[in-house]
């Protein structure tokens, strides 16, 4: 019976048949009932990306071939656990099932191609990935059950849909249906084992040296940054002074070991909290959280098994209850606050006792306020505690709140009070009218202020916890943010994930952009942090590290050009000094705009992102007669071209007078960008 419940616990046969699967291994007309579908898969809608592949696919195409398509929206934490079990799917019927992602975003901003292009990078994705931002495939499967991230389909290799079913789902349920599948259609000699072809958009760590850092902490007290390099699965300790690399916590392997600095592994950790000499990790993947004794260099894990629980009521000692995607850490009052965002709670944690239980939270994901049991929370990801006050990022509802433990209530500070999930946006005010995309971090002052990563916004908030007004401080938006130092007026960020306060400063895990970066509220001013000693972030024979930018926010003013009207081109040519080459893997962006009428750019060609960037680039615009003022923003990418071992960010500004006029000799806009590569310190300040 055990083994039937797994089963049904996958398969829906969309009221056509009942499936049982046989315990005999028997064949013929029972097997088809159960491993053959009978109605045929719609058509994948056209028009729409495809991220890991060449081109689109097709049903017709992949005959012969089991399909498992996987709704999903990257932010959503149900989703996220089923990465791993697909992994495992995907590995054991390499040959004969093929994984395609639809990405249905809930969030405006996860609609981006080039926003899920960095998550199918940060999670690792081998298989294909399909940006459904409208629901175009999810309203042709709809009538057959996809209703809820996430929701699986399996269709048969006849094109014929088998099974729907949402929800989190165990790895032995794929196993049972595909194994059954894989047996019926080799005996009818249907199956294809050939692979398809495949265009990965990269490893899951890109070649710099953060990879998707989640969160960041500062101690002022002893001068240390500790830096979740999430994607390397390690910790980065560097000074908070000179940002030179003290130490690395994690030999930068995924897996689930403790030990010294060098044997330790983890899987993708998140947020940190520091008490005393002792630092706590959320060890999200592994489902754990981890101790380090920062003196004798050896890490522990102190709550978890390594397994992912499914309860919501679990308590006792730490070490033996298993728990789900602790997202953060906070440490107050001799209690650690755990936000563990799979079962939508905050737990406790008792350091003296070591006895964990839920502390805030039913367990039902929602928004709903009141005693600390009964609220309802949707995927808490960032703690701040402050004297008897915890304040949470709640990011699925996209709101700040904050938990009154001596009085055991729950308030909202930021964001909707209703109890609608999709209330997010982009909008200051006071609570209740104010709107976040997906925030994941908070952090207070000395003074009482909190700041907010409002991630998917790619912004950078103040919040009065008094007044419960919310606004703008840092971060021009937009759906797939930016990177860029300087002032209020024009820096950005791309999916900020954590802060970090300290001596008049804000310390920002920029997770896309694989920085961290640093607000000096004083003079309202961003810059970058650039480690002195890159070779010491530098993984095994990983051949490159991304060193910093000598040239971050430099503003270039070129002589005028006077050129014909008519269809016209940008043309950039970037030229790198010899030894040096493009990076392939980090993205060139641009935007581009103009004073004037005279130089008109439609609206896709304003800003690019090119993954594999060829000099020169090139931008077409439409050149009508008079005067105007060309504007870009580049952010520019190269390495070391022979050794590789270092990579290096150029961003400027460039403006170019332009006049297009009768007498103009030719249609094209020439720009050069010559680079000089940083002299980077020594390691020893010099």
């Amino acid at each position: 019976m055990k083994k039937f419940a797994l089963i049904a616990g996958i398969v829906i046969i969309l009221g056509l048949i009942t499936l049982v699967v046989a315990q005999d291994g028997t064949g013929g007309d029972d097997l088809a009932n159960q491993f053959a579908g009978k109605v045929p898969a719609p058509a994948f809608p056209t028009g729409l990306d495809w991220l890991n592949v060449p081109a689109p696919l097709t049903f017709e195409a992949l005959r012969g071939k089991i399909v498992l398509l996987d709704f999903w929206t990257y932010g959503c934490i149900n989703c996220i656990h089923m990465i791993p079990v697909l992994e495992q799917v995907e590995n054991k019927y390499a040959d004969e099932l093929v994984v395609i992602g639809v990405h249905s975003a809930k969030f405006e901003n996860e609609g981006q191609t080039e926003n899920i292009r960095q998550i199918v990078q940060r999670y690792d994705l081998h298989h294909p990935v399909i940006n459904d931002h409208d629901f175009a495939v999810w309203g042709t499967f709809a009538p057959f059950g996809v209703q809820a991230w996430p929701t699986f389909v399996v269709i048969d290799p006849r094109g014929n849909i088998l099974a729907v079913q949402p929800g989190e789902l165990p790895f032995e349920a794929f196993d049972r249906v595909i194994g059954g599948m894989v047996q019926y259609f080799d005996a009818t000699s249907e199956i294809n084992r050939d692979p398809i072809e495949l265009a990965l958009e990269g490893d899951a760590s890109p070649n710099t040296a953060l990879a998707f850092p989640g969160k960041v902490l500062a101690d002022p007290a002893t001068n240390r940054l500790f830096i979740t390099d999430t994607n390397h699965h390690r910790i980065v300790i560097a000074d908070l002074l000179t940002y030179e690399v003290l130490d690395v916590i994690g030999n930068g392997s995924r897996g689930f070991t403790n030990g010294s600095y060098e044997d330790t592994t983890f899987n993708k950790p998140q947020g940190v909290a520091l008490e005393g000499n002792t630092l706590y990790i959320a060890d999200t993947n592994n489902h754990a959280v981890r101790s380090v004794d920062l003196s004798t260099r050896e890490v522990s894990t102190i709550a978890g098994t390594g397994q992912q629980s499914r309860l919501r009521d679990a308590s006792g000692p730490a070490d033996m209850i298993a728990i789900s995607s602790p997202w953060d850490v906070a440490v107050g009052d001799g209690i650690l606050y755990i936000a563990m965002a799979g079962p939508h709670q905050i737990w406790s944690l008792d350091l003296g006792t070591n006895l964990i239980q839920p502390l805030i939270g039913s367990g039902q994901e929602g928004m709903v306020d009141g005693l600390l049991r009964d609220a309802q929370l949707a995927q808490p990801s960032g703690l701040f505690y402050e004297n008897g006050l915890l304040y949470f990022a709640d990011s699925e509802s996209s709101t700040i709140r904050v938990a009154d433990i001596p009085n055991g209530e729950v308030h909202t500070l930021a964001g909707t009070y209703e109890n609608n999930l999709f209330n997010f946006g982009d909008v200051d005010g006071i609570v209740g009218t104010s709107r976040l995309q997906h925030a994941l971090g908070v952090v207070g002052d000395e003074s009482g202020i909190l700041y907010v990563a409002d991630t998917y916004n790619s912004r950078i908030k103040l919040l009065n916890p008094e007044t419960k007004e919310i606004t703008t401080l840092f971060g021009l938006g937009g759906a797939t943010g930016g990177f860029r130092d300087g002032g209020a007026d024009v820096a950005e960020f791309d999916e900020p994930g954590g802060l970090s306060y300290a001596n008049d400063k804000l310390y920002i895990a920029d997770t896309n952009n694989h920085a961290i970066r640093v607000i000096d509220l004083p003079t309202k001013t961003v810059s970058t942090i650039t480690f002195p000693n890159p070779e010491m972030l530098q993984i095994g024979e990983s051949p490159t590290v991304v060193a910093g930018n000598s040239a971050l926010g430099e503003q270039m003013s070129l002589p005028e050009q006077i050129v014909a009207a008519g269809e016209g081109e940008i043309v950039l040519n970037i030229v790198l000094p010899e030894g040096y080459k493009l990076n392939n893997l980090a993205p060139f962006t641009s935007t581009w705009t103009s004073s004037g009428d005279a130089i008109v750019i439609d609206e896709a060609n304003r800003k690019q992102q090119i993954i594999e960037p060829q000099s020169p680039i090139r931008v077409p615009v439409t050149l009508a007669e008079g005067d105007d003022v060309l504007h870009g923003e580049l952010t520019i990418y190269y390495c070391e071209a022979v050794l590789e071992s270092l990579c290096f960010i150029d961003q400027v500004s460039i403006d170019v007078p332009v006049t297009v006029a009768a007498n103009g000799v030719g249609s094209e806009i020439t720009l050069e960008r010559s680079i000089t590569p940083p002299t980077l310190p020594d390691g020893n300040g010099l």
